[in-house]
């Protein structure tokens, strides 16, 4: 490995290619391997050969079932390379998409615009500036030049949009996340960069928000409580705003609690939109 090159995930486990070069593989096989994967690449490892894929070759899939013959991917991580898709089995890991992602940002500079959208308000002096990215913890962290820094859990994360923008000169794909900031607020951070980190901090957001995600289907009145939430209505000004009675809002917030759309303040009639919630309320919101 170069000097700066550095090892991030060693492990034991598995792969086959079921697509080469666009054609389904007639009878794929696994192979063990150790899957090494470094701040560059990942490497399959197997009986003295070494096959290394640079990270800006692979693309996770967003629906890896799509892509894979007979029958999905069976628990196993798919990688599209090319036109080629392998999957990817590690007994020793719980979660290898989780972990790749994880290695292929740690320490990577990326492009960010932090306070981009504050209280669903556009911030016009907002700026994009380099930052160095970390997730420990489940804690994501950026800093910025001059020592700035900022974080926020994952867990936080409410909503992601993606579109494409023109950043620093050129025009990329743009990542915008939402989350609370140190004062409770609804800020928005934009992220961007190279094609393959904009690749994996979807992956990693587009996951978490997909795994706190139910069949629940809201009534009207729930929608409207949690829209108004979205919107700083105060909770002890619910039931005027929404114009029913306060035993009506007292149920719904209870039901709320139970799906986990909020959290609780206090006991009785103070709730407060936690990450879950504020994506309810931001779907609840677009179907108007």
């Amino acid at each position: 490995m170069s000097g700066d090159e550095r090892k991030l995930v060693d492990t034991s486990g598995d792969f086959q290619y079921v697509v080469r070069d666009g054609d389904q593989v007639s009878d794929p096989k696994w192979r063990s391997c150790r899957l090494i994967v470094t701040n560059k690449r990942l490497i399959l490892a197997t009986n003295g050969s070494k096959q290394p894929i640079p990270h800006s070759n692979i693309t996770l899939p967003p629906d890896p079932d799509d892509l894979v013959p007979d029958g999905g991917t069976g628990g196993a991580t798919a990688l599209e390379v090319g036109n080629n898709v392998l999957l990817v089995d590690t007994p020793n890991l719980d979660d290898f998409e989780t972990e790749y992602v994880r290695a292929t940002l740690q320490g990577e500079v990326i492009l960010a615009r932090q306070q981009a959208v504050v209280g669903g308000v556009v911030q016009e002096d907002a700026e994009w500036s380099k930052a160095r990215f970390q997730l420990d913890d489940d804690v994501i962290r950026l800093q910025f030049p001059g020592g700035k820094r900022m974080s926020f859990e994952i867990e936080d994360v409410g909503t992601i949009e993606t579109g494409t923008s023109r950043v620093m000169g050129q025009e990329r794909e743009v990542i915008e996340v939402e989350h609370t900031d140190d004062q409770d607020r609804s800020v928005e951070t934009h992220i961007s960069g190279m094609d393959h980190h904009t690749r994996a901090l979807k992956t990693l957001f587009t996951r978490v928000i997909e795994n706190r995600e139910d069949d629940y289907e809201l009534s009207e009145m729930e929608s409207q409580v949690l829209m108004a939430l979205y919107s700083g209505v105060s909770p002890f000004e619910m039931s005027d705003f929404v114009g029913t009675t306060p035993d009506e809002v007292e149920e719904i917030y209870q039901k709320l609690l139970d799906i986990g759309a909020v959290d609780e303040v206090r006991v009785r009639t103070e709730v407060a939109l936690n990450a879950q919630g504020r994506n309810m309320a931001s779907e609840a919101m677009s179907e108007k």
